[in-house]
């Protein structure tokens, strides 16, 4: 199979070290992708879920990907983490580099094609994480529990031929205050964009792939997540940036390369 090369990777939000995380397809994302620069976005390692109650859940699986990474780091790629909030511990390291991984509370990106993009995992900027942390602990196990009936509702879903269907995504897209939610997030973000004096945002963990406008000039870019929708953010040697779905076009990018153009621009 062939290698797809890009100039900038973006991933977020893989949750390594819990059961949601679809690992195998992160997996095989990194040994089909080769890029100049790869940004870890935050939420890479659930430090949450290590608890008590959970105990500890780490298979080889899982170190086989950080292996990767750091494989990737010493070939030459440039790789920058920036913590989010499950991995926030790693942010007393900002400014550090392990394996030949820069450790970042965020970072300016400049594209290929001029523009100048800020690189955060963004529960800066969510007031939920910021002000009730008790509320996020409770949401995390409730999102942990549609996770465990997505799995089995795909099965079954797959047994009887249906494709992946999302029922977290679902809700993001119908229910009112989630979507309201969104949309305030947004605004917040494109005021940061504008204070940075940068052309846009480029975060992770809503778990919402997403490139749009945010008004006032300004682009929002999500990577998504590796629990449900197995996303990334890639930007080409033209400076142009689009959303990679590995689950639903991993195919037709490594099979058929001559669709790549047009999943590129549909994202």
């Amino acid at each position: 199979m062939m290698a797809l090369k890009y100039s900038t990777v973006w991933i977020s939000d893989t949750h390594l070290g819990t059961k949601g995380c679809k690992a195998e397809y992160l997996r095989d994302f990194l040994d089909h992708v080769e890029c100049d620069t790869l940004y870890l976005v935050g939420d890479i390692i659930d430090l949450w879920s290590w608890n008590v109650k959970s105990g500890f859940y780490w298979p080889i699986l899982h170190s086989d990907i950080v292996q990767r990474i750091i494989n990737k780091a010493k070939q030459g790629t440039r790789i920058i983490y920036i913590p989010g909030n499950h991995d926030e511990q790693f942010r007393k390291h900002a400014g550090m580099m392990f394996n030949g991984i820069e450790i970042k509370l965020n970072d300016i990106h400049k594209t290929k094609d001029g523009r100048r993009f800020m690189v955060m995992h963004g529960d800066e900027f969510d007031s939920v994480v910021c002000h009730n942390r008790s509320l996020i602990y409770i949401g995390g196990e409730a999102y942990e529990m549609l996770l465990v009936i997505n799995r089995w509702l795909n099965n079954i879903r797959k047994l009887l031929g249906y494709q992946y269907w999302s029922i977290s995504a679902y809700l993001k897209h119908k229910v009112k205050n989630i979507t309201q939610f969104m949309d305030n997030y947004k605004h917040v973000l494109s005021l940061e964009a504008q204070k940075q004096q940068v052309d846009g945002i480029i975060c992770g963990h809503l778990h919402h792939a997403e490139i749009t406008d945010m008004g006032l000039g300004k682009t929002y870019c999500n990577t998504g997540d590796w629990v449900e929708s197995c996303t990334a953010l890639v930007e080409d040697e033209a400076g142009q940036l689009s959303i990679i779905n590995w689950l639903e076009d991993s195919y037709q990018l490594l099979e058929q390369p001559e669709q790549a153009e047009t999943l590129a621009k549909a994202a």
